[in-house]
């Protein structure tokens, strides 16, 4: 799937193509993969902060092209 460059808001870093399991019936998305990213590196402490139990999940920046580019959260491990 060709598209234009998209960026991520939080890190400026040009996102990358991806495509995500086949159960997720997504198809190919597009992901900030930048673990300097400001929003990856806070999402495990924020995910703790909510109650939720494993220090290990954080979010990446996503957006679906199929969806008018419409942003998400893409659950992810942070190994920090």
């Amino acid at each position: 799937m060709s598209q234009e460059k998209r960026y991520c808001p939080h890190c400026h870093q040009e996102l990358t193509a991806w495509v995500a399991p086949p159960d997720t019936m997504w198809g190919e998305i597009l992901v900030c993969f930048n673990n300097d990213c400001p929003f990856y590196r806070d999402s495990a402490e924020d995910i703790e902060n909510k109650g939720e139990a494993n220090r290990l999940l954080g979010c990446r920046y996503a957006e679906n092209p199929s969806n008018d580019y419409k942003s998400f959260n893409l659950l992810a491990v942070c190994p920090f």
